[in-house]
């Protein structure tokens, strides 16, 4: 944590937004797709739609023409107009700040609750993704085996009040440090000094095939 503070002692949130319902939509057209990506067709559509009441004057059709590029524009279609109809409905077109209520929002799974609930309205919460889930395996603080267990160990180990920022702080960390792929051990600081000792031996053992264990 300490280190993480003296690298990312601001850190910005990779999502570009305004309020609690552009960043929703934002998280919702992440999914399986880049924050780059994302940055680059929300402009596109909150041009012609930056709330509820503006996005169920298009149609799904119009929607998916702009969101496309993100992939699984079907579904994020179909979401975005129906979580949208919801909110007009049922919240007078505001987006809760109740995980449980975000939750029941067609395409707004768990992760993308916790983002709107930490980020927008700065009620602790902590999105597990693959960067983060990647970093609490490596770092020996998760057994590795699913988002849900790594999420238990990463609340039961922080404090509370760190939440929401030490997990964009664990998650620039892994995309600049620690890579799924390419990943320099010199450069990942943390890892080397308080990895996983499997995680290490794997390492050395792939940087080094000829040399003895």
């Amino acid at each position: 944590m300490e280190t993480l503070e003296e690298i990312y002692p601001e850190i910005p949130i990779p999502l570009d937004h305004k309020d609690p319902y552009t960043l929703l939509i934002a998280v919702l057209l992440s999914a399986q797709s880049t924050d780059v990506r994302v940055n680059q067709i929300t402009p596109l559509l909150f041009a012609k739609a930056d709330n509820p009441y503006a996005m169920v004057r298009l149609t799904r059709e119009e929607i998916q023409d702009i969101i496309r590029p993100v992939g699984l524009s079907p579904m994020k279609s179909r979401g975005i107009y129906e979580l949208s109809q919801i909110l007009i409905d049922s919240y007078g077109g505001e987006v809760p700040a109740d995980m449980a209520a975000l939750e029941t929002l067609p395409a707004v799974g768990h992760k993308t609750a916790s983002v709107v609930v930490s980020q927008a309205f700065g009620i602790p919460a902590f999105p597990v993704d693959t960067h983060i889930h990647r970093m609490m395996y490596r770092w020996g603080l998760s057994n590795g085996k699913n988002v849900v267990q790594t999420e238990k160990d990463a609340k039961r180990l922080f404090p509370k009040e760190k939440w929401n920022k030490l997990h964009l702080q664990i998650i620039w960390y892994a995309r600049q440090y620690s890579p799924a792929r390419g990943w320099d051990l010199e450069k990942d600081v943390i890892t080397k000094k308080a990895g996983r000792k499997s995680v290490l031996d794997e390492y050395y053992k792939k940087k080094k095939p000829s040399s003895k264990s």
